[in-house]
């Protein structure tokens, strides 16, 4: 059966007709006239039209600017990314130029608010190896039963099955919370490419690959590693995926996993259904699935437009983007846009050169100058076909994508991939929580519903 809801028109093959009458009943029932929220000042998605966000917080962990000050006023500038008071570019060219991988490195400053000393990050290194190792049974009891086609339905399941193998669970003290934290940060590559080898397998009929980690390994190493069918992997591989994985890592206390990290700790509750929160949050593709969409978007692209560098064949399919006459029909230019970015993510720019270096190794260049003239061309349209408050740039998505994709790494991990990354940014900032002791976050909605009388069930 196909209908039209909100004029979607969807497949409701499995749906029942009573249960497609009363959604339309739902729908009418909740929507809200727009207008109302300009009435009484309401900033949706909790930002102003410009993008700013609405105060909820403090934060000492990391720093997003897309402005500056001149003469009194703040106008729109190139972005910048501060992790403990250190810009990321600093960050990443400090542990590229001396031949180093960053992720643990730049954790232990996520967490600690310090660059680790070579001994200091040698015993933390130990560490993290120390906890990649998952229970006795757990790849075959948890990750290998009722496989999902989903692998961040499949992580938040294995992180919250964890709960059931800690004896301190329920302990919020900050010791005992860094420790999950650790374990979480050291586990998260395993639970995530184990799921989709379990799915891979069960559903796709491929071969089984179950290998273990390498202690001496980095985090990036040992991704590819336990990936790959002979665990091979070039150097430049896997240093664009550590730099990719850092610059996922942290962005701030109002992104919406990382808020919603701070929503669900204020709760008291325990660490894993905290963190099974903030990956429900992630996997929204308005969020941790947005790099999917470029790619996605860039493949039907490709089958439409002849010639890539054709500047004025490109323009005409990203007009059709924004007019919903192409791809998803969404209106969107997946990739392009921020909600705080006007003029550039730093991410984006700091990545973009070793997407060039990576491409050139694979022997793609004509693909990464599309991306380029898209990244280019897009913002100038939009501009031109839409009215906009700020600025619109290309951001870390844009790109993020078809590295994934240049790595061979498979769609369905593509969103794991951030939380790998992001789990170190939603510890530090559950420990920041938790350790101020704040109240349970409540924000205010305003009813607009009018009294009723009760109507006994003979008179309805």
């Amino acid at each position: 059966m196909i209908s039209k809801l909100n004029n979607i028109e969807i497949d409701y093959s499995e749906i029942t007709p009573e249960i497609l009458i009363l959604a339309e009943e739902c729908v009418k029932c909740s929507t809200i006239d727009p207008e109302l929220y300009t009435k009484y000042e309401v900033k949706r998605g909790l930002r102003d039209l410009n993008g700013k966000g609405v105060l909820a917080g403090l934060t000492d962990i990391s720093d997003v600017r897309a402005t500056k000050m001149v003469d009194g006023k703040s106008i729109p500038a190139d972005g910048e990314l501060f992790y403990r008071g250190l810009n990321v570019k600093d960050l990443v060219d400090g542990f590229t130029k001396a031949n180093r991988f960053g992720f643990e490195e730049v954790t232990y400053l996520l967490l600690f608010d310090k660059l680790p000393t070579e001994s200091e990050l040698n015993q933390f290194k130990k560490m993290l190896a120390h906890y990649r190792t998952l229970p006795t049974s757990f790849v075959r009891d948890i990750i290998m039963k009722a496989p999902s086609h989903d692998m961040m339905n499949t992580l938040a399941r294995s992180v919250l099955t964890l709960y059931s193998y800690d004896d301190k669970a329920d302990d919020i003290s900050i010791p005992n919370v860094l420790r999950q934290s650790l374990q979480l940060i050291s586990l998260f590559p395993l639970l995530s490419v184990y799921g989709y080898q379990a799915y891979s397998h069960y559903h796709d009929g491929q071969s089984l690959y179950i290998h273990q980690p390498a202690p001496e390994l980095s985090t990036a190493e040992n991704i590819l590693r336990i990936l790959r069918p002979d665990s091979k992997y070039t150097p430049l591989e896997a240093r664009i995926l550590d730099v990719a994985l850092v610059l996922h890592m942290e962005h701030g206390g109002g992104n919406n996993s990382t808020f919603t990290t701070h929503v669900v700790s204020s709760s008291g509750t325990d660490t894993y259904s905290a963190v099974a929160s903030s990956l429900g949050s992630l996997k929204g593709p308005r969020h941790g699935g947005a790099n999917i969409k470029v790619v996605q978007m860039f493949e039907d692209l490709k089958e439409h437009v002849k010639d890539w560098k054709d500047e004025e064949e490109v323009s005409v399919y990203l007009k059709a983007l924004l007019h919903k006459e192409a791809f998803d029909r969404q209106g969107l230019i997946y990739g392009m846009g921020h909600a705080v970015y006007s003029l550039s993510d730093p991410r984006e720019r700091i990545f973009k050169s070793f997407v060039e270096k990576l491409s050139a190794e694979k022997g793609l260049d004509s693909e990464f100058q599309l991306y380029s003239l898209v990244e280019r061309l897009a913002p100038q349209i939009i501009a031109g076909e839409r009215p906009i408050y700020k600025g619109v740039c290309c951001n870390v998505d844009f790109y993020s994508g078809f590295v994934y994709k240049m790595l061979n790494l498979p769609l369905e991990l593509y969103t794991p991939i951030f939380a790998i990354a992001r789990i170190t940014g939603w510890s530090a900032h559950r420990i920041e929580e938790l350790t101020n002791n704040g109240k349970i976050i409540r924000p205010a909605y305003k009813p607009i519903s009018e009294d009723k009388a009760y109507i006994p069930m003979q008179d309805r």
